[in-house]
Order: C-alpha cells, then sequence, then structure tokens
C-alpha cells in the first residue's frame, strides 16, 4: 500500500479499540490554486486580475507571447487552433495578444494583485509553412530524420518527429545544436525579463529528456523561475521521469481517470490514481484545459481536484463564466482555507466517494442519481464537523471516529470542524 491509507474495510471494533486515530502527519490546512487565462489579449486578462485575485487564486497561467502565426481569424470559436503554438520569432514580443508593453503591464498588475504569472514557452517547434526558414532559424537547426509520428510508442519518432507537421527544432544531434539552444535559453531570458515568475513548458515529451535535465531547468533556476510541464501522457511512471528532470507536470494520469469517473460513473478508479497519489508535491491536476475535453460532470469532478492534493489549474473555455461560477468559488476557498494533509479514504463505491484530507477536511462526492447516507471513520472524535458547501447540516463524530454523512444527489459536502 502506498503513503495513502485506506480504512473502510477496517472494523469498527478495531477502529473503536483505544487505537489512535491514525499516524497521519497533521499538517495545516489550505493550499494553493491557479487559473489557467486563455483566449483573451493581454489587455483584457489585465482588466480581470483583481476578480480573479479576489476568487482566491494564486498564479494565472497565460500564452506564449513570441511572434507566432495564426490569427483570431484562423479560429474556429474560441480555441481552434489555440494561438501562440506556431512560433516564428522568439525574440519578438509583439503578438496577436498583444504587445510586449501590454504583456510587461499584465504581470506588473498581476504582482500588484498577489498573482504569480506563468507563460507559456513553446521550445519543440516552429510555425509549419515557412520551408524552415525564420528570422532566427534555417534548415539545419531541425529535424529532418522522422517526418511525421507514425509511432508513438517509439521515442525517437516522438522526440524527433514533426508534431502535426511542425518543424521540430534540434535540441540534440545535429552540428547547429548548439546554436538552436542558446537561442532557447534566449528565449528563456526574455521570459524572465518581461517579469514572469513560471514558464509552461509545452510539448514536453516531444523534447529530448535530456535537454530539460542539462539546460532548460539548470536555466530556469539560474533565473528562480518555477516550471510546470505538459507531459501528455497517461503513464504515472513516464510523467514522473520528467518530473525527476526537475519540473512540476500536470497530472495527465489523473485526468484520464477523471475524465472516464465522472462521464461512465464509477468514481471508486479515482482511489490512488494519477501522479498525485505518489508526488502530490510535484503534480498539478486539473479538470480540463485548451486540449482536452471536460467530464460531463463538471462540477463534481472541480470537488475533486479542488480538494485533492497537488496545486490543481482552473480553467474555462470562457474564463468569466468560471470566475462568476458560485459553486467552483465555494470550492477554491474550501482548498485555499481547509485542504490540507494526506488523504485518507474512508469510504468508495462506483456511485461514493468519501476520503479525509488528514484532521482537516471530510470530503464526500456522489456521482448516483439518489443521495446517500454512509457511516464512515475519522480522525475526530466528539467533533461538530461543519458542510462548508452548504448543502447540509452539521454532524458529530462518535467517540470512537465514526459519523453519518449524507451526501446529495450528484452533489458533494465539505466538511471540516466547525
Amino acid at each position: 500500500m502506498t503513503r495513502r491509507a485506506f480504512v473502510g474495510g477496517l472494523s469498527v471494533v478495531g477502529l473503536g479499540a483505544g487505537l489512535p486515530a491514525l499516524a497521519g502527519k497533521v499538517t495545516a490546512a489550505g493550499e494553493p490554486v491557479h487559473f489557467q487565462y486563455f483566449h483573451e489579449t493581454w489587455s483584457t486578462i489585465t482588466d480581470n486580475l483583481s476578480k480573479v485575485a479576489d476568487r482566491g487564486y494564486d498564479a494565472v497561467w497565460i500564452q506564449a507571447p513570441q511572434k507566432s502565426d495564426l490569427t483570431w481569424s484562423d479560429q474556429s470559436g474560441r480555441n481552434d487552433p489555440p494561438l501562440g503554438y506556431q512560433p516564428v520569432d522568439y525574440t519578438v514580443f509583439d503578438s496577436e495578444f498583444g504587445t510586449e508593453s501590454e504583456l510587461r503591464s499584465l504581470i506588473s498588475e498581476a504582482h500588484d494583485q498577489g498573482l504569480e504569472v506563468y507563460v507559456d514557452c513553446v521550445m519543440n517547434h516552429m510555425a509549419s509553412g515557412h520551408d524552415y526558414d525564420f528570422p532566427r532559424f534555417s534548415y539545419n537547426d531541425f529535424h529532418h530524420d522522422v517526418g511525421s509520428i507514425d509511432d508513438w510508442s517509439d521515442d525517437h519518432q516522438v522526440e524527433h518527429g514533426e508534431l502535426l507537421g511542425l518543424p521540430d527544432l534540434a535540441q540534440y544531434e545535429s552540428s547547429t545544436s548548439g546554436y538552436v539552444r542558446g537561442e532557447l535559453m534566449n528565449y528563456m531570458e526574455k521570459i524572465a525579463d518581461v517579469g514572469a515568475d513560471g514558464y509552461r513548458y509545452d510539448a514536453v515529451k516531444h523534447v529530448e529528456e535530456k535537454y530539460w535535465n542539462d539546460y532548460a531547468n539548470p536555466k530556469a533556476d539560474d533565473l528562480g523561475l518555477a516550471r510546470i510541464g505538459e507531459v501528455y501522457d497517461g503513464s504515472i511512471d513516464y510523467v514522473q521521469g520528467y518530473i525527476d528532470t526537475g519540473m512540476d507536470a500536470f497530472d495527465y494520469p489523473l485526468y484520464y481517470v477523471l475524465s472516464d469517473a465522472f462521464s461512465n460513473g464509477d468514481i471508486s478508479q479515482l482511489q490512488g490514481a494519477g501522479v498525485v497519489e505518489q508526488d502530490p508535491y510535484h503534480a498539478h491536476p486539473f479538470v480540463y484545459n485548451h486540449d482536452v475535453d471536460s467530464p460531463t460532470q463538471y462540477h463534481l469532478a472541480h470537488a475533486f481536484v479542488l480538494t485533492s492534493e497537488g496545486v490543481p489549474m482552473i480553467y474555462n473555455l470562457y474564463p468569466n463564466e468560471i470566475l462568476d461560477d458560485s459553486a467552483i468559488n465555494n470550492m477554491v476557498w474550501v482548498k485555499k482555507n481547509l485542504a490540507g494533509g494526506e488523504t485518507y479514504w474512508r469510504h468508495a463505491d462506483s456511485d461514493l466517494a468519501v476520503y479525509e484530507r488528514y484532521n482537516n477536511l471530510l470530503v464526500g462526492i456522489n456521482n448516483g442519481g439518489s443521495s446517500r447516507t454512509q457511516s464512515v471513520y475519522t480522525s475526530w472524535t466528539n467533533t461538530t464537523l461543519h458542510d462548508y458547501s452548504g448543502t447540509a447540516g452539521n454532524v458529530t463524530t462518535g467517540s470512537d471516529g465514526w459519523v453519518d454523512i449524507t451526501v446529495p444527489s450528484e452533489g458533494w459536502v465539505f466538511y471540516a470542524p466547525n
């Protein structure tokens, strides 16, 4: 068994026979939450940063600022295709989102509001349709030995192939790789110079792992910037390998389980899922983002992500829609004020999940069509617990730590000492 513990199967006698509640380490409540602020200009984001801060978020992630192909008029809807991911010139930060001056103003305002800023950093590829001819790169600066990626299990193809037809920069194995790496280091420096607090690395698995280990992460350390990697893969061990180079990572392994659980009904599979299970300090859970779809049960998925370990990244195609969502805002408050400590699962079946953030928060999530009452063990004895979701009344634990909680249909409860 991992460091998490499931006690639902322990007997009432054993738990009530004078044994300690659990040997878990009590951790102060309150954990950070990040906000993915996409699909708007720098000036619009700047105007709304006070709202982001008021909702309790700690940081925002914004799109890549370098000069890139594709404009708002090239899109079908708000995100097809997403902007900023076809770089043309890393030295120019006037883009479809606004000028470099406006970007600096955005970051300055974010800092005034107490927010950190993570900037998307695209170092795998350049824009298509340029015949390998860019202001700072030419033909020999790219990989040409693979072409399109046909076998996604072949690391060489994944790292040297042209993702979605985009020319793949040769960070290694080219006579000009030293020059390419130098240009990318300059790009990282420019992001730092505009005031960013961290990078969101794009397409991490499409670049050799040693590049992150030997160059990008040490450079980020030198510049004093944090980093979160997009390792778009469902394998925990695979994602962990990139974390071990010196970055955090979005928890795609958890996303795939969460998406199935809150779209197809069996939420017991959430127990022990994701990178967050083994490395919560470097995992960033999320419900969805600009690349992947939301589960059907959108709010239930957020109730889970915003009470689990790790630092969640919250997103909506329409940012103001989620910033004005009272249910999500309540969940953010709970994460910021009540969540903390190791996770102990108290009950899990296909419709009902109950888990405790040790000695801080008891969460119940009901995926079913009718309310559920469940008796569960907790770390509290003779303690009144208040439901901070506002959907249920107070409950009191017994001298043995057990308590009955009722979770509404397709709903959630957040219990903590009153």
